[in-house]
């Protein structure tokens, strides 16, 4: 028995759904951008279109003409998903290559926000903000580590 994370067993394909519902909409509002993410280490292949304020991703496929495309492999974006190596950490070290115009990975990162752990439950316990500082890609921790067989 060893106790995982929740990062080793989330599909790339969750973790970028997840990212679709931290995009605030209101920033994400009027910008289109299209990026083919690719994980040569698991063959894994994305479409990631950001339009009409919402962040989408198919399985599978490559865009013909994205704005950029990002090759990572799979166990470097896990450490990104974390948090503990950020994108632009990432890029620098080339571990994650880009090929065409970078912008869309910045915006991508300026319109997502954190979810805030000290909302009221009931009147009078949410005075103080909860939630910690993040890369703006990393994914949140889990309460409770899983534990697997």
């Amino acid at each position: 028995m060893h106790v995982c994370g929740p990062l080793g067993s989330m599909s790339t394909d969750l973790w970028l759904d997840f990212l679709g519902i931290r995009l605030d909409s209101k920033k994400a509002d009027g910008i289109h951008f299209v990026i083919n993410l690719v994980t040569p280490d698991n063959g894994e292949e994305y479409v990631v279109e950001l339009s009409n304020s919402t962040l989408t991703n198919i399985e599978g496929v490559q865009a013909n003409k994205p704005d950029v495309t990002v090759t990572i492999d799979r166990a470097d974006l896990e450490k990104t998903m974390m948090g503990a190596v950020s994108m632009d950490e990432q890029i620098k070290s080339g571990k994650a290559k880009l090929v065409g115009d970078r912008k869309p990975i910045d915006q991508l990162q300026s319109m997502l926000i954190q979810f805030d752990m000290g909302f009221e439950i009931l009147p009078g316990t949410g005075a103080k903000d909860l939630t910690p500082e993040r890369d703006p890609f990393a994914q949140e921790p889990m309460a409770v580590g899983a534990i697997t067989d």
